[in-house]
């Protein structure tokens, strides 16, 4: 499962990897030992930072248009999941960068993203976002810190932001603060704070927080006591800041799945290494049935996420009124598969998933704490699966008539340049579901014209129409539910979570029809797609030999995830 398998791009990512392998050779930054030291001391990873900052990996955060790079979210999020395979802290310490900026990309001025592009590409300035605040949980409604204009057009902001990462370490802070008193779905407008502007009064960081994974980030929280800030800070117009950051949330939850494709990989790689190499029975684990069972199925499921992320991130470039619905299904579902794998391949590691010492200097349990916080940033879980439930009317709706923007799919599933994003085409509901979904059984019909040249092996079509049955399983449970509020049932988010997983099928099934001729990359994905199936069927099991194509020999064990 290299990355560059199912259609990735290249370029950063590979540029990334190189200067990572030089720094990790001559100083040891991004490796095993060092990684454990800054972790054990809860340090910042400063000097990972800035090889990371000589690769220019912050025009990854701008758009083309304002002289970022020209792969758009596929470049950025493969950039992040590359920093992310070697340490899942450093990818969450630079990246919060995009985060804190997208507001701007989303609502800001001409003038205001201009200037912002020019801070972040020029001057490496990194950007907090300062969403939430103590006591107030995900609920941004509720927050309290305020606004106030001035009559010379400026404004006084009051109150806490926390826990923000890199509130402290960022010159920025994207700033949610209520600007009327009786608050609301138009009571908050956003403010790009500079804090290099502000003077020593008025403002304090709050101390670094002790964490449980990411235990080197800036997570932090920032203090404003009446402290005045310019009229340009105001990002958008007033009252329009809880639109623009739900907005903004498309994009940066689809982003997140980084950090969690990187964490698999990673885990992945060591518990394969230690298969590789471990004897018993006098052969090596790797070459046991059930040790190339639960590693095949952990690949699989790998590249299960994998296909869910860059359909999610081609999604937003084309099918971008969608990304409502295809960033909570990326944002819910893909970690999810992770962490379950991950979990899996703890228990297949034994004692040395958890040692802290010896065994790959404690890497695996590093990871395994890092990743677990990739489901809580930019919205829970549980937050992504009551945006899928606000509108299982409409995806039920179009589930059942198969309408799906042709164009878009077809787009997003073969095109390797993109067209550019257009962040005002973003809507806060998807009035035409999620096409991704909505166009699997299409693609199974050609599946199964494919299998009957020839092209793809018979079981392609078999598991295109299985999955098309479970997604008209899915849209029965959906009809005629309807929101309401805390009330929601358990079996709804249960329903939730099984949209998100035949979304993940069937971005693995559109990837598979672009990928004529079979090989190693058809043989990936209809992996992918039986894992799909037994996540969705209990009973469903895989014949052996379609998880046993993803290990390579032990001599050669380092080739499925690099």
């Amino acid at each position: 499962m290299t990355p560059s398998l199912l259609g990735w791009p290249a370029g950063l990512p590979e540029v990334l990897d190189a200067a990572m392998d030089t720094a990790a050779a001559s100083a040891g930054l991004f490796g095993p030992a060092r990684s454990a030291e800054l972790d054990a001391g809860e340090e910042f990873p400063t000097a990972e930072c800035e090889v990371l900052d000589r690769c220019g990996i912050a025009r990854a955060y701008v758009p083309a248009e304002l002289g970022g790079l020209p792969g758009g979210l596929p470049e950025l999020l493969q950039s992040l999941r590359t920093v992310a395979r070697r340490d899942v802290t450093v990818a969450v310490a630079h990246g919060k960068t995009f985060l804190g900026s997208v507001s701007t990309w989303v609502a800001g001025s001409d003038e205001q993203r201009r200037a912002l592009a020019r801070l972040v590409v020029e001057e490496d300035a990194v950007v907090a976002w300062g969403l939430t605040e103590p006591e107030r949980g995900s609920d941004l409604l509720a927050g309290r810190l305020t606004a106030v204009a001035e009559e010379d057009g400026g404004w006084r902001l009051d109150g806490v932001k926390w826990p923000i990462n890199n509130a402290t370490r960022g010159r920025l802070v994207s700033v949610l603060a209520r600007t009327s008193p009786q608050g609301g779905t138009r009571g908050f407008s956003l403010f790009l704070v500079d804090k290099s502007r502000l003077g020593t009064d008025g403002w304090q960081p709050l101390p670094k927080e002790p964490t449980h994974g990411i235990r080197g980030a800036d997570i932090s929280g920032i203090r404003f006591d009446d402290v005045a800030v310019a009229p340009e800070a105001l990002t958008g117009r007033v009252g329009d800041g809880l639109e623009t950051v739900l907005r903004a949330l498309q994009l940066t939850r689809t982003v997140c799945t980084s950090l969690s494709l990187g964490a698999g990989e990673h885990a992945f790689r060591l518990a394969r290494d230690f298969a590789a190499e471990r004897v018993m029975y006098g052969t090596h684990l790797i070459e046991l049935p059930l040790a190339r069972r639960v590693l095949g199925r952990a690949g699989a499921a790998l590249v299960l996420a994998d296909a869910a992320s860059l359909m999610a991130v081609r999604s937003a470039h084309c099918l971008t009124g969608e990304m409502s619905v295809v960033s909570a299904l990326a944002k819910a579902g893909v970690p999810d598969i992770v962490q379950q794998t991950i979990d899996e391949l703890a228990e297949f590691l034994g004692a040395r998933g958890f040692l802290r010492t010896h065994h790959a200097h404690g890497m695996f349990q590093k990871l395994e704490r890092d990743h677990r916080i990739v489901a809580i940033f930019d919205g829970s879980t549980a937050v992504n699966r009551s945006a899928l439930i606000a509108q299982f009317l409409v995806l039920e709706r179009m589930a059942r008539s198969g309408r799906h923007d042709e164009e878009g799919l077809a787009a997003a599933r073969d095109t390797a340049t993109l067209p550019t994003l257009d962040t005002a085409a973003l809507r806060l509901l998807s009035r035409t579901g999620c096409s991704v979904v909505q166009g699997l059984p299409a693609t199974a019909r050609r599946l199964g014209e494919l299998t009957a040249t020839g092209a793809l092996p018979a079981r392609a079509h078999e598991l295109a129409d299985a999955l098309a049955d479970e997604i008209a399983s899915v849209a029965r449970a959906m009809a005629g539910r309807r929101p309401v509020g805390q009330g929601v049932p358990a079996e709804d988010f249960a329903t939730a979570r099984r949209y998100e997983l035949c979304f993940a099928g069937a971005s693995a099934a559109h990837l598979l029809l672009a990928a004529p001729g079979g090989g190693t990359r058809a043989t990936h994905l209809m992996a992918a797609l039986e894992r799909a199936l037994e996540l969705l069927r209990p009973g469903h099991e895989a014949p052996p030999e379609a998880y046993d194509r993803l290990l390579a020999p032990p001599a050669a064990a380092k080739e499925l995830v690099p």
